[in-house]
């Protein structure tokens, strides 16, 4: 009997043990998809530099380093009132863009304004253009450091005419990159300040009749190195001094 109870026992566990449900198959997740990049607006392009100048009257501390240099004096031709400051950009040998300034003549303040935003647009290239009282008024420091200037009343040592009759110490002349435009001083029958660039060959930052800066200048009534000599840098409205007409 006792067996029998046994085998009935198994049988009725065997039997609970299949009667349970079957097991919930596990949930699935739901499929992956790919989320849209971000976008981003195009970055706008640099706006490209312009020559931007402006004409305005000498600031005071402009003109008290000018007359501390000595670049005006009682026998100058000029007083403060005469002439103008002209703010310009120009580009450099090194492909960047900088800020000039030259000193001017108010007669020609505007046609020089004119000038050199011609020669910016023609991305014609210069070494400096500061005034020469950076120079301490020296003609020959100003050259060396291959600047490009305009006003100066210089003094008897160096080259001059009179200054009551010279287009520098009038504001009507303008000297551009001496090293390459050198110019050939008689006292010396040598080229200054080098005669490296002293042949009229094609060369970056070089004046050549014909090309952009001998036209901006020309154009409006400018003389390319109006003296006997060779002087490849210098452009005038004519000797003695005058305005354009």
């Amino acid at each position: 009997m006792r067996g029998s109870w046994l085998v009935v026992l198994g049988v009725i566990l065997v039997a609970g043990c299949s009667s349970r449900p079957p097991a919930a198959p596990p949930s699935q997740a739901p499929p992956l998809t790919a989320s849209p990049s971000p976008t981003f607006p195009a970055p706008e392009p640099s706006p490209r530099p312009k020559a931007d100048p402006q004409v305005r009257r000498i600031p005071d501390a402009q003109w008290r380093a000018m007359v501390a240099a000595g670049v005006v004096r009682a026998d100058c031709p000029l007083g403060r009132a005469d002439l103008r400051r002209v703010e310009v950009n120009f580009h450099t040998f090194d492909g960047d863009v900088k800020r000039g300034v030259l000193v001017v003549n108010r007669d020609v303040a505007e046609q020089v304004a004119a000038i050199f935003t011609d020669v910016f647009k023609a991305r014609f290239p210069m070494k400096s253009m500061k005034p020469i009282e950076e120079f301490g008024g020296d003609d020959n420091a100003s050259m060396a450091a291959n600047n490009t200037s305009a006003y100066n009343c210089r003094t008897a040592s160096q080259a001059n005419s009179k200054a009551y009759d010279s287009p520098h110490a009038n504001g009507r002349a303008v000297d551009i990159n001496p090293v390459q435009n050198p110019w050939l001083d008689p006292r010396c029958q040598c080229f200054m300040p080098t005669a490296r660039h002293a042949e009229r060959t094609p060369g970056r930052g070089k004046i050549l009749q014909g090309g952009a800066v001998w036209e901006a200048f020309t154009a409006r009534g400018w003389i390319w190195q109006d003296l006997p000599t060779a002087d490849y840098q210098h452009f005038d409205t004519g000797y003695p001094s005058r305005p354009v007409s």
